[in-house]
């Protein structure tokens, strides 16, 4: 069963209409159209909120428990995507974990290149603390590019002086925008949905003439050293498999408790397809035992 859908999950990216190297304004409505035309549940509600004067999108589902948090932030290269649009994905973590979760509208580029979703991603976890949530009953959460600022903001957060979340599980970061992992290319037949191209245009879109190598724009070349425990998940179908293979390594060597699930064959964000795929199921559940196991009573 589970091959069989992880084709019939290939031959619906490769036949949809997202094109992330493609006309920004178009794109941004395309990948609206399509995340919108997946109804949520009927019991997640969701609620648009500041937090620290960032836009969030407050993710309720049944029988959270109130005192702990998910800070989630979205994917779409910098460039796509918003809290509202991740709501399916954020919610589906949440309920796993029974928590409430806060979805972060970080700005996007081109409009406001980076470090403007750092910033916005420190400021409402500062402000989370702020309201007396304490760090370690927070956990973050992030796929694609949202993966990638999970780690620059925990680095931008060492370097602020501010206390790290218990834990953070990071679906298919996109933690290189230098793009140069030898699965840029060497994946480049397998993935339906990201070309080295695109990423690199993207990227553009969000430094400017800055150094891809920013280690809080690609944190990779940061130093990790006192991260929480760290939960990466990618497919091995994706040109972002060394983004996420290099994080782990990174995160490895400065001692940070870093685990590496790379699951065969799946494309990039499979998470987001649980409805569809076995795999991503698992992955979920596997990623909120992770979550709920470092939260502190």
């Amino acid at each position: 069963m589970t091959q069989q859908q992880r084709q019939d999950l290939d031959k619906l990216l490769r036949n949809g209409p997202l094109d992330l190297s493609g006309d920004l304004a178009q794109q941004r409505a395309i990948f609206h159209e399509v995340v919108a035309s997946a109804p949520l549940p009927g019991d997640v509600s969701a609620q648009p909120c500041q937090l620290g004067g960032v836009p969030v999108v407050l993710v309720h589902t049944p029988d959270i428990d109130p005192e702990h948090v998910i800070l989630y932030f979205h994917g779409g290269a910098y460039v796509l995507g918003s809290a509202s649009d991740s709501v399916g994905l954020t919610a589906d973590i949440a309920r796993r974990a029974r928590v409430r979760a806060v979805s972060v509208d970080y700005r996007l580029a081109p409009e406001h290149p980076f470090p403007a979703a750092v910033e916005d991603a420190v400021a409402a976890y500062r402000a989370l603390l702020g309201q007396g949530v304490a760090a370690l009953r927070i956990a973050f959460v992030g796929e694609s590019a949202g993966g990638g600022l999970v780690a620059a903001t925990l680095v931008a957060l060492k370097d602020a002086g501010l206390p790290q979340p218990a834990s953070a599980a990071i679906f298919s970061p996109w933690a290189d925008l230098s793009v140069t992992g030898a699965s840029a290319t060497g994946k480049a037949a397998l993935d339906a949905i990201l070309t080295p191209e695109a990423l690199r245009a993207r990227a553009r879109d969000y430094l400017g003439e800055g150094d891809p190598a920013t280690p809080l724009a690609s944190p990779i070349f940061a130093d990790l050293t006192g991260l929480p425990p760290l939960l990466i998940q990618v497919g091995s179908h994706e040109i972002l498999l060394d983004d996420a293979v290099r994080l782990t390594a990174r995160a490895a060597e400065h001692d940070v408790p870093v685990t590496l699930q790379v699951w065969p064959e799946a494309p990039h964000v499979f998470q987001a397809f649980a409805a569809i795929l076995d795999d991503a199921d698992h992955a979920l559940n596997s990623a909120a035992a992770f979550i709920t196991s470092h939260w502190t009573t």
